[in-house]
């Protein structure tokens, strides 16, 4: 089961994932879409940050068992479920007029990195964890909008090496690229570095939506419009592999 809580400390929400690898799956949906509802629905909380709870992993992506079991069941409909309640997340956090930073304290895999893509900000420890893409040597396709979440926060350049390579990046070469603020020392520096930031953010909510919206317009575009029609054939696709 997927745990998710969260705490506020001042004017600032600190969401904790729980789970481990803490695997994208319908209760990560199920409880993303809860813990984000409560803190969108409190006027006093200015930013957000997303960590994990577990000391190696920040979230390892889709749950990748899952989905292959029910694609071996011919469970179509779940698969599709899943994977457009996944993208409902990225987008929500895309366009959340509250800004959001990613306290990445262990590894980002695949679609956990995705996630910290579509997060504002983000923060890594600089002692444990990789950041990387193992779509290509998965033998799994990339959705669209994804690879657009991507490109918002990957110069090109390093995003086109790392998904057509897999290659695994550290902390400081992501600070080197500009990918994260800051390659924090350890997990507590991370805390520390992440929560100072935070508390440095003030914006309306209002205008950072618009702003965002504005800014995100493409991306969203291309997850409501492109998305859906290449997760149809997701079946197929993966049947060529």
């Amino acid at each position: 089961m997927f745990v998710i809580g969260w705490e506020k400390e001042d004017d600032v929400a600190v969401i904790t994932m729980d789970s481990g690898e803490n695997l994208q799956n319908r209760d990560f949906v199920n409880g993303m879409t809860k813990v984000l509802n409560e803190i969108e629905g409190d006027d006093s909380i200015r930013s957000v940050i997303l960590s994990s709870g577990d000391p190696k992993n920040w979230c390892q992506g889709v749950d990748l068992e899952f989905l292959m079991e029910r694609m071996a069941e011919n469970d179509i409909k779940t698969v599709l479920e899943l994977l457009v309640g996944i993208n409902a997340i990225l987008k929500r956090l895309l366009l959340s007029p509250i800004p959001v930073i990613a306290a990445i304290g262990g590894h980002a895999v695949g679609n956990g990195a995705v996630l910290a893509c579509a997060c504002d900000f983000r923060f890594m420890r600089a002692d444990r964890g990789y950041f990387f893409f193992p779509d290509v040597d998965l033998g799994i396709p990339t959705l669209p909008g994804s690879i657009e979440i991507c490109k918002k926060a990957i110069p090109f350049t390093i995003y086109h090496e790392m998904l057509l390579s897999g290659r695994r990046y550290t902390a400081q070469e992501l600070y080197e690229s500009r990918i994260v603020m800051k390659a924090s020392q350890n997990i507590n520096a991370l805390m520390i570095d992440s929560m100072s930031f935070a508390k440095t953010m003030s914006q309306q909510r209002a205008i950072f939506g618009e702003i965002k919206g504005q800014l995100y317009r493409h991306i969203v575009d291309v997850i409501d419009n492109e998305d859906p029609k290449y997760i149809k054939t997701f079946k197929e696709l993966m049947s060529k592999l």
